[in-house]
């Protein structure tokens, strides 16, 4: 009996059978097929046997039960009933398989899908839940269909943790002692040539954007203040360099009598030797911190250029430079006056600043 096989369309309907069972959650049907298609591959039956917790005689039976009845001994008079549920502890183990990634599990993928983790729950737990169930599971464990993103294999979660224990705390309490402003500083390109963004459309009639195609773009060097809220910005058309950089933090010093704090992160001319030295001889109004290396969510005014990106160029069309510029300074003036929306993007921080005040 072990060197029966069968033909290509019975495996082949063998397979779209087995997935109709996984999507009820039928584990018996699962199991049935699945030994049936290991006896094809010529596996072992103890292997099988012991992979599936079954007796010889039960795969002999349904071997012959096959070649008796055909595809009606697939057929089970009851059905399997309401699959058992997962303790709490089995929950939390769920949680922790699906948030380290299918590779974590043996699976030679990098996204979970609802039939993937029906397939790691089976494995694990043996109980085989409807795959319409599992996203049902999956949201009541806080857990969402996400699209990821990258981040640098060069951060260092060390200095990051350190950022946020040690050095904010501390530019805090600096700040709210002598009553002095915090900026966070960074800049952002607006291309001539727009951007695309999700939006709703007919079926099937995918959105154009027409584009001039031309590589140039209107830049803007900004900060957001940590307490108010206050937006102040620049806009230049020539490249970002430590000339237009100190021209930028020149113009945030006027604005203010009394020392600044500044958090900016570790672009080149941030850091130039132009640039320190300009520092250097500004060191009595300006205190510059540097944000550590590839932390741009540690930086809120990253979501702010999402926003202006959002009402300015999103899904546009700019046939001349002066049209973006102006899109973009309205968007900016805007947000200027919004100074509740800029504090909602320091969310980072804010529970920092509740700790210190209870201190």
């Amino acid at each position: 009996m072990n060197r029966i096989t069968f033909s290509q369309s019975i495996v082949k309907h063998f397979e779209q059978e087995l997935q109709k069972a996984y999507a009820r959650g039928d584990h018996r049907l699962v199991r049935r097929i699945s030994v049936l298609l290991a006896t094809n591959r010529q596996e072992s039956w103890a292997g099988i046997a012991n992979q599936w917790g079954l007796s010889r005689q039960t795969i002999y039976n349904w071997m012959v039960a096959f070649l008796e009845k055909s595809w009606d001994s697939l057929i089970y008079r009851f059905a399997p009933g309401r699959p058992s549920r997962l303790s709490k502890t089995q929950k939390a183990e769920l949680y922790g398989w699906v948030k380290a990634g299918p590779e974590s599990c043996g699976y030679a993928c990098g996204c979970w899908t609802t039939l993937l983790i029906q397939d790691l729950i089976w494995k694990k737990f043996g109980v085989l839940y409807n795959r319409f169930y599992v996203s049902e599971l999956l949201h009541n464990l806080n857990l969402s269909y996400q699209k990821a993103h990258f981040v640098s294999d060069h951060l260092d979660e060390g200095s990051r943790q350190q950022w946020m224990k040690e050095v904010w705390p501390k530019i805090l309490s600096q700040a709210m002692q002598l009553g002095r402003p915090i900026f966070f500083g960074d800049e952002a390109s607006f291309a001539l040539w727009g951007s695309l963004s999700y939006t709703w459309a007919p079926v099937g009639q995918q959105p154009q954007i027409k584009t001039t195609g031309i590589r140039k773009g209107y830049k803007v060097f900004g900060c957001i203040e940590f307490f108010s809220g206050r937006l102040l910005y620049q806009g230049i058309e020539e490249r970002f360099n430590s000339d237009s950089y100190q021209s930028f933090l020149t113009y945030l010093l006027s604005q203010f009598t009394s020392p600044v704090i500044l958090i900016q992160d570790g672009a080149r001319y941030h850091t130039s030797k132009a640039t320190r030295q300009f520092m250097e001889e500004h060191q009595d109004q300006l205190i510059v911190y540097q944000l550590p290396s590839y932390s741009p969510d540690y930086n809120p005014i990253e979501y702010l250029w999402k926003k202006v990106k959002t009402k300015a160029t999103h899904n546009r069309y700019f046939a001349e430079f002066v049209k973006l510029v102006q899109s973009v300074e309205d968007a900016m003036k805007i947000l200027a006056t919004q100074a509740d929306e800029i504090k909602c993007l320091m969310g980072v921080y804010t529970k920092q600043m509740a700790e210190a005040q209870v201190l």
